[in-house]
């Protein structure tokens, strides 16, 4: 089979990750061409797509497949964290293309498993050597809360799912009291209302009220900045907590799926490593009783987000029957 040449995307709610790739079914995809644009900076998907293909391509090109946060219900994406609506018909044609695709975007990252470079993943909870265990766990948290089961083959190797819109589950004490102050602004507290970058500006106001003090930080990226420097204790208790909850989240998981392994994605985890490093993380992640020995042989490896969203989807448009 020839190679084909088409426009990839990999769309969260604060950037857009576009790419020209070469795709071949059995072969990785090559990235020939890439550029990152800031989503708020657009007014909708279509003119991020239609201004890739006018400045970095010969203009040639009319199929695209997307890599995007949330469900497609018929024509239109369900979303919470984008900064437009998303329509897969009118985008198709306000992009002028031929053929667009949306898929889920931690299935795209999931689809991008068997490609990665074993040289960039770091071990989270002990030092063994990497080899593929099915099926994987991969989940992150970056502009909101992504996962998907990845099997090793078959006619569906990956099974997209929405945990970071199921109800977020306390563990201890402070865990509760944090919920139930959530719970006066929402009736229902999904995972993402903590366990991602808004979320933490959801957590950090909550254990300020908890702990008496006023709110200093005012994005993710300062708070984040503080913790990381150890210059407010509240920062850094936010990230702590953060991390043990997120730890216990995938232990929790692991257990629901029958996963043999994790892959840990997204825009955050690559900022707060020395929070991930910690014990809390890793405590929390073992702490599931009788079971706590059987995740001990599963491993978490973290793993750069960067470019997975664009090589796993450009893998499953090679993968689609059409290819042949």
């Amino acid at each position: 089979m020839n190679p084909a040449v088409l426009i990839v995307a990999d769309v969260g709610g604060t950037y857009a990750r576009v790419a020209l790739v070469s795709v071949r079914r059995g072969g990785s995809p090559e990235i020939l061409g890439y550029h990152k644009y800031a989503c708020a900076e657009h007014p909708d998907l279509a003119s991020i797509l239609r201004r890739f293909i006018d400045e970095k391509t010969d203009g040639g090109i009319r199929a695209a497949v997307v890599a995007i946060a949330g469900v497609l219900d018929g024509d239109t994406l369900v979303n919470a964290n984008l900064p437009w609506p998303v329509s897969l018909e009118r985008t198709r044609q306000a992009a002028a293309l031929q053929g667009l695709h949306l898929i889920n975007d931690f299935e795209a990252v999931a689809y991008a498993i068997p490609h990665l470079q074993v040289g960039g993943l770091l071990p989270l909870t002990g030092e063994q050597p990497h080899h593929f265990q099915w099926p994987a766990l991969v989940l992150g948290p970056g502009t909101g809360l992504g996962a998907a089961l990845r099997f090793e083959g078959g006619e569906r190797p990956v099974l997209a799912s929405e945990v970071g819109h199921s109800a977020l589950a306390p563990a201890n004490e402070l865990e509760m009291d944090i919920l139930r102050r959530l719970m006066k602004r929402w009736p229902h507290v999904d995972n993402e209302r903590v366990l991602s970058g808004s979320g933490l500006m959801n957590l950090y106001p909550c254990l300020c009220e908890i702990r008496g003090s006023a709110p200093r930080w005012q994005t993710p990226e300062q708070l984040i900045a503080a913790a990381n420097a150890g210059q407010d204790a509240l920062a850094v208790e936010t990230l702590q907590v953060f991390c043990g909850w997120l730890g216990s989240l995938i232990g929790d998981l692991v257990i629901a799926f029958g996963a043999r392994s994790v892959y840990l994605a997204g825009g955050i985890p690559a900022h707060i490593e020395n929070f991930l490093r910690a014990p809390a993380f890793r405590e929390r992640y073992f702490n599931k009783g009788v079971l706590g020995h059987v995740l001990r042989h599963v491993p978490i490896w973290r793993v750069d987000h960067g470019q997975l969203g664009i090589v796993g989807a450009a893998a499953w448009f090679a993968d689609q029957p059409a290819r042949d």
